[in-house]
């Protein structure tokens, strides 16, 4: 560990044994290190917390994820603090797994993005052990109620209501809308605000539930198709690109018969054949708003439970055209 730091054996030895002599940036550096090694520091240094902050995502198959980690990531750095990214695989490490081992470290706070807070029938007892612990936490996009956490989301219903208009604009009048599971909180905002939108003329055989990959887009896209659909609003990308393949696989073009919107604009969308129109997320302003909450409660300052909504914006590319 020593060599990992760039000090002497015996420096490490005088911190781990609380001894004076050391600078504080050294004295921190050889605990951060213990810390992301997963030494288990001596009895009386436990109290303290290590400034570590844990990231904990769903996956990294969704570009989205990993470029907002990089943008927290950076984030933290500058402010001192060293990021322990915990992403979940099926039948790997569980989020409230994840929970324990970073409680385990000492860690300053914790960062969830798309984790089971979104999902309404998920147990979420590992977050309220976070609440009694007063641990800074921040979530990233809609959760349930009542977790009594800071969030910082990308509205929703505003997303909806800047595609319908687009699709609208280009003569659509059946646009279908492909969602995520129907217990995913941001799935039912777009859907609250898409029935809203359209008033009477609602249809339930319009509206589609997926799991968010481009197989289960593309499995789910089918209902929609067949109920008459001229355009498809996705909740994600990746169900997007699902819409896409399906359309094709059917024997139909996009835009030519079908248009198709996206949803998070994250990495290669304008490479993809044809380029996807989608909603961005503002991801730099929501990471940036992320690291400025949790850093400002691991300060001790006030941060109110409550969600700051940041605006998307429409990016029209080559997936969308006028309705034939």
């Amino acid at each position: 560990m020593a060599r990992k730091v760039g000090v002497s054996e015996a420096t490490v030895s005088r911190v781990l044994n609380g001894r004076p002599g050391v600078a504080e940036s050294t004295r921190t550096a050889v605990l951060t290190a213990l810390d992301v090694l997963g030494y288990e520091r001596p009895t009386q240094l436990r109290g303290e917390r290590a400034r570590l902050v844990g990231l904990v995502l769903p996956e990294l198959q969704n570009p989205i994820f990993p470029a907002l980690a990089e943008i927290m990531a950076n984030g933290l750095a500058q402010q001192g603090f060293t990021p322990v990214l915990c992403t979940g695989t099926a039948g790997g490490v569980s989020e409230a797994e994840y929970v324990d081992l970073l409680l385990q470290q000492q860690v300053s706070g914790v960062v969830f993005a798309g984790g089971l807070y979104a999902q309404a029938d998920a147990s979420h007892e590992h977050y309220r052990r976070l609440v009694e612990r007063k641990l800074p936490t921040v979530l990233v996009n809609a959760a349930i109620g009542h977790l009594g956490l800071p969030q910082v989301s990308c509205d929703d219903a505003v997303a909806v209501e800047q595609a319908l208009n687009h699709l609208f604009s280009l003569g659509h009048e059946k646009v279908g809308l492909l969602l995520g599971p129907p217990d995913h909180v941001p799935s039912r905002r777009k859907l609250e605000a898409y029935r809203a939108k359209l008033g009477e003329d609602f249809r339930e055989d319009l509206v589609s539930h997926g799991m968010f990959s481009l197989e289960s887009g593309q499995a789910a896209t089918t209902a929609l198709l067949r109920a008459g659909a001229t355009a498809i609003l996705a909740a994600s990308d990746l169900l997007a690109l699902g819409a896409v393949r399906c359309v094709r696989r059917q024997g139909a073009s996009v835009p030519g018969d079908v248009s198709v919107v996206g949803y998070d604009d994250s990495a290669l969308m304008q490479c993809v054949d044809p380029p996807l129109t989608t909603i961005r997320q503002p991801i730099e302003s929501m990471g940036r708003a992320v690291v400025e909450l949790l850093v400002k409660r691991i300060s001790g300052g006030t941060v109110a439970a409550e969600e700051l909504l940041y605006t998307p914006e429409l990016v029209v590319r080559g997936s969308t055209g006028r309705r034939q």
